[in-house]
């Protein structure tokens, strides 16, 4: 570039002599030409380090803009003004015009060795046609379009031919951005993407809401064959990060999101403060998330209970690196195991905690119901009755909208979770709350990950049922709700999040094939199931005789927990405990009792029967050894003569 700029600066100077005398060379009087000869090496070597000065050495000109072109423009003044100071101290002859004539000569010369990449680009992309060019529509005529036009423009690997533009602002349509017009609203998504045969279509609108995201995209999926791109959100567009990098294809998150839920931040972090936080469960999905939010909020020490020990190691060694501070205690264990729980409880005396270990899947519960109830149920019952015993601040239950109304087992079970809860709370110092939500974005074992899984093996994508329907929030949302809960709790409360509208499961599975560029019934078919045992076409969220309360958060309410007779419930718990784990065919009875909206099929009791009527020749009745009075004792895996012995040592 500096040999190019020698030879420039020198050619510059004959120049303007030849414009000077109506270019023509014969014309041209000598002693101008050694007037400029003498000058030559000044004018050479100053140019030069001006420019050096002015960085035009080092920048990449691939990405040049009119900053550059301004450090051009002074870098040619300032070569004027050096030949005007040399000729004035020298007295060398010289017309005044020629300082003119040199810089433009100089400005334009300097320009087409810089800015000729761009040119012959620009050029090429104007001229490029073939079945790998790609005819692109930018929805948003803003800044983030702008940005990634510019940078279409000089890709090498892109070839994206920008059609068109669309945007919503009346004032901004007719006109153009980088001689792309900007044709309309997003009325005429449908109509353009037809006239210029669209197949790739990004949405350049970060600061846009979630909601009106998904409206644009949910016209965007009607153009057929089209691949959607987005840019994440505005905060990249405020720290100057949007790109063509930054875009990613549209997930079907996108289409099921939300503005997120408004919480008051301060508020947790005063309230986990320097504070001993237990998460059980916390290698799981939502367990995971709580143990990150907790940790970014100050908490003096985080114990994570998990009897997974692969997701526990990932989470633990994700909060090593993100906060090696972090006073970090990750234990392997059941809740099942008083003992164990007991014994947390004990030597780290948490001051909050977080009831995330449960059974989740709805079918895998219903082959294994007595599993629901031990784990769900008492394994709730035992962690609850801890957080008594070492006077635990506050508990906080995860929860279910299938707790609402169940006919499955899992639900039944997380429904009795929060009667549970209930009790505890009108006999306890400690504050117990639950918070129900539905299914969440991309946890272990949710449909969508099943749905991606059934497309990249070519299908069939498996729907139980045409009309079922889901509500979805992401797993952010639902820890933010129970991490407010938690915060604003009295005690005695079911928060629940007003989920938005519920998706149809089978548009879900219409859409991802769409996402994924295929066509439902020539690509890939989706096949209809049945509806599985113990699943509903539709979650509640609640019972009707629970009623809402406003939140100082609109889409938080809560739900009034409903009246039972307490002692006749722990009757029913103590033997439904037994009955759960002796395996007998009464355990769903006894659910029944307990739930009255528990269906109860006649088929599963009979296949019970059948299955238990052959382990009763091999398996000995336990059921006269379990201890009796274990809900006044919170000790059922401890034999009843150590727990009293415990106890006379604790009262002396």
């Amino acid at each position: 570039m500096i040999v190019l700029d020698i030879i420039f600066i020198n050619l510059s100077s004959f120049l303007a002599l030849w414009l000077r005398f109506n270019m023509k060379i014969s014309d041209i009087e000598l002693w101008y030409v050694d007037s400029i000869v003498s000058a030559a090496l000044v004018n050479t070597v100053g140019t030069v380090l001006i420019f050096a000065v002015l960085k035009l050495y080092s920048s990449l000109w691939r990405f040049a803009s009119i900053k550059e072109l301004v450090y051009v423009i002074e870098g040619c003044i300032a070569s004027i003004l050096l030949n005007i100071f040399f000729y004035f101290f020298t007295y060398k002859p010289i017309f005044r015009s020629y300082f003119l004539l040199y810089g433009a000569s100089l400005f334009l010369l300097t320009c087409v060795s810089r800015f000729s990449y761009r040119l012959v680009r620009l050029l090429y992309r104007s001229n490029i046609h073939g079945r790998h060019v790609r005819n692109t529509m930018i929805i948003g005529a803003g800044e983030a379009c702008n940005v990634v036009m510019k940078e279409l423009e000089l890709s090498t690997e892109l070839d994206a031919r920008i059609c068109c533009v669309i945007d919503d602002d009346v004032k901004k349509q007719g006109t153009y951005i980088h001689g792309v017009k900007v044709v309309g609203g997003r009325d005429k998504i449908l109509e353009y993407a037809e006239r210029y045969a669209i197949n790739e279509i990004i949405v350049a609108i970060p600061s846009a809401s979630k909601v009106e995201q998904r409206k644009i995209l949910a016209i965007c999926q009607q153009v057929q064959g089209c691949e959607l791109k987005i840019l994440p959100g505005v905060y990249q567009l405020v720290n100057g990060e949007v790109s063509v990098s930054k875009l990613r294809n549209v997930e079907i998150e996108d289409l099921l999101g939300r503005d997120p839920i408004q919480i008051t931040t301060e508020k947790i972090g005063r309230y986990v403060l320097d504070k001993v936080v237990l998460v059980t469960g916390g290698g799981g999905s939502i367990g995971s998330e709580l143990c990150r939010q907790i940790a970014a909020n100050g908490v003096r020490q985080l114990i994570i209970f998990d009897i997974y020990e692969n997701n526990a190691y990932d989470i633990q060694q994700e909060l090593k690196r993100t906060y090696p501070n972090l006073d970090l205690v990750v234990l392997i264990g059941s809740v099942r195991n008083g003992r164990k729980v007991n014994s947390v409880f004990e030597k780290y005396r948490p001051d909050i905690v977080y009831h995330a270990a449960a059974h989740k899947h709805v079918p895998l519960m219903e082959d294994s119901p007595n599993e629901a109830i031990k784990n769900n149920v008492f394994g709730t019952y035992k962690v609850a009755l801890a957080a008594d015993r070492y006077k635990t601040s506050k508990f906080v239950l995860i929860s279910t909208d299938k707790a609402v109304n169940p006919t499955n087992i899992m639900g039944a079970s997380k429904r009795m979770c929060e009667m549970i809860i209930q009790v505890f709370n009108n006999r306890s110092k400690t504050e117990y709350v639950a918070v129900r939500f539905g299914n969440v974005l991309g946890s272990n074992g949710s449909v969508i990950p099943l749905f991606r899984k059934q497309i990249e093996e070519g299908g069939p994508v498996t729907v139980t049922h045409p009309d079922i329907i889901r509500y979805f929030m992401t797993i952010p949302e639902a820890v933010s709700l129970v991490l407010q809960a938690g915060a604003s709790a009295k005690g005695g409360e079911i928060f629940v999040l007003d989920m938005g509208k519920p998706v149809k499961i089978a548009d879900l599975a219409r859409n991802m094939i769409r996402l994924s560029g295929l066509k439902e019934g020539v690509d890939i078919e989706i096949k209809y199931t049945g509806l599985r045992p113990g699943e509903k076409l539709y979650e509640e969220l609640l019972m009707e005789e629970e009623g809402l309360k406003g939140t100082e958060n609109e889409l938080i309410h809560i739900g009034r927990p409903l009246e039972f007779q307490e002692e006749e419930f722990l009757k029913d718990l103590e033997e439904l405990y037994q009955e759960a784990y002796a395996e007998t065919d009464q355990m769903k009875r006894i659910v029944k009792k307990i739930v009255p909206t528990y269906h109860l099929r006649e088929a599963d009791i009979i296949r019970d029967q059948k299955i238990q009527s052959g382990w009763k020749k091999d398996f000995q009745d336990t059921r006269t050894n379990l201890p009796t009075a274990f809900l006044n004792r919170g000790v059922a895996d401890m034999d009843v003569a150590h727990y009293e012995e415990q106890m006379g040592k604790e009262e002396n």
